[in-house]
């Protein structure tokens, strides 16, 4: 159903040739893979009517060398209660990158990256390692709709947000464009509304397939309403008539599992990423939930876990079924209700941990221009992070072999392979011998052809803090 979307992420990361830690030396100037490409549409607000948004956006700048960020989109959402977006909000995504250009000089260290590209290099395609400069991000933050409802859509709701989101997916470039969710995707309906208004039936399929979109919730709608008007929202427009050819997730899990147990966590935030260089000395305290936003692009980030167009593989950012939305009315990926809720919440609690290491080695570079880095995974000598996909006969035994991975500071690494069951389509039990070596076997089941086993490899270093890495081999059973 969404197979254009696939097909385009798999251009892309077969040109993948490095790990999740971009740390093997290259310059900036190397030739390093393509990164995943996003825009952000954010109701970023003032810390004291809501400061999730800022520290989701803190977290994203700290990863800048992993995502390309084509636009930062300040628009309405639940933050502005319902009236037009205030102007002067867009002024946080300022002081942001302000101190993202004052750690800049540490964090380029950790990708030894000496230099940046030209403007017109840097505006052009990124690869993974590279830090965008403060200049590129400048350009790149822009208002979108101020106001919500798909009623507000038509001739008098363009704005540079919706402009650019049409210049951005007329681009040559094979890569998918993941719209990320984290106020109203009003700005993205309108950018649909005109190609639809303006091209043929089939430029239209052509602009959606390029698009993938992650949706924090449902904010095109006035908190008061949020659970009982959904008709007022142009998500629900966007999901229901462009069903086929638009890859939705909405997600109503992950958001939330990352505000609760980060509110439960706090302590953690306090101590290691508040006060860790100039990002951290602006890292807001949490009012509601911490980075209930964060979610929607640690979805996309390539460490090696999961392809973002494949919902239900479980990533960083949660695990999504086909079917009937909270609206009882559209259908998209979701984590609502029911197992999949089930699904997404365990794996959320599970991941955490190596979430925020991540997240807080990376505030220890802002700080020092020094600190741990990821383990490389080599699967079969395979040292690229797509997807391996294995095919064997059932009943026989299958070798993974990842004694190559290394640590680029020298750490000791320790492994885990384990099963996903919930993203492959065998529902009997699988052995794995030697799990926890860096050597381990698969055993096949003799009636598995046909289905698919999904087998994770886990490494994790000692450093501080532990850091993980991850790889994914699917099984694909033969007779």
């Amino acid at each position: 159903m969404k197979t254009k979307c696939t097909l385009l992420f798999m251009l892309v990361i077969a040109l993948v040739q490095l790990s999740f830690a971009s740390s093997s030396g290259k310059k900036a100037s190397g030739s390093m893979p393509l990164k995943p490409r996003i825009v952000i549409l954010t109701d970023i607000a003032p810390g004291d009517i809501e400061p999730d948004d800022m520290e989701s956006m803190i977290r994203l700048l700290v990863h800048a060398d992993q995502v390309e960020i084509e636009a930062l989109i300040a628009s309405g959402g639940w933050n502005s209660s319902g009236r037009a977006y205030p102007v002067s909000w867009m002024n946080i995504l300022d002081t942001v990158i302000t101190a993202y250009g004052e750690d800049l000089p540490n964090l380029m260290k950790r990708s030894e990256q000496r230099v940046f590209l030209s403007v017109a290099k840097e505006n052009g395609q990124q690869r993974i390692g590279y830090w965008p400069s403060t200049d590129y991000l400048k350009s790149r933050a822009m208002l979108g709709s101020l106001n919500l409802g798909y009623e507000e859509i038509g001739e008098k709701n363009d704005s540079p947000g919706s402009d650019f989101i049409i210049k951005l997916v007329d681009q040559e470039d094979a890569r998918p464009l993941w719209i990320a969710v984290w106020g109203g995707a009003n700005t993205l309906a309108q950018a649909i509304w005109k190609v639809k208004k303006e091209r043929s039936k089939e430029e239209l399929k052509t602009f959606l397939n390029k698009l993938c979109v992650y949706t924090i919730t449902d904010q095109d709608v006035p908190w008061a309403e949020r659970h009982s008007n959904y008709s007022f929202s142009s998500h629900q427009w966007m999901r229901g008539e462009f069903e086929k050819d638009l890859l939705f997730i909405w997600d109503e899990s992950a958001w939330l599992s990352q505000c609760e147990i980060g509110a439960k966590n706090w302590s953690e935030y306090a101590a290691k990423i508040q006060n860790q260089g100039n990002l951290g000395r602006i890292y807001p305290k949490y009012k509601y939930g911490v980075e209930g936003d964060t979610p929607s692009f640690l979805h996309v980030i390539p460490n090696g876990l999961n392809d973002p167009t494949m919902p239900n593989q479980v990533g960083w950012g949660g695990y999504f079924e086909w079917g009937l939305g909270m609206d009882k009315e559209t259908y998209s990926y979701t984590n609502y209700a029911g197992k999949a809720k089930d699904i997404s919440a365990k794996y959320e609690a599970y991941f955490y941990p190596a979430i925020f290491n991540n997240f807080a080695a990376r505030m220890g570079w802002a700080k020092e221009g020094k600190g741990n880095r990821n383990p490389i995974v080599i699967i079969n000598k395979n040292k690229n992070i797509d997807i391996i996909k294995i095919s064997s006969k059932q009943g026989t035994r299958i070798v993974l072999d990842a004694s190559k991975s290394y640590d680029p500071d020298g750490d000791q690494l320790t492994f885990k392979w384990w099963m996903m069951p919930e993203a492959g389509t065998y529902e009997g039990d699988i052995t794995i011998q030697n799990k926890m070596t860096s050597r381990a076997t698969v055993l096949v089941p003799s009636d598995a052809a046909g289905k698919t086993l999904h087998v994770i490899c886990e490494v994790t270093d000692n450093g501080t803090p532990h850091l993980t890495s991850y790889r994914r081999i699917i099984v694909q059973p033969i007779k």
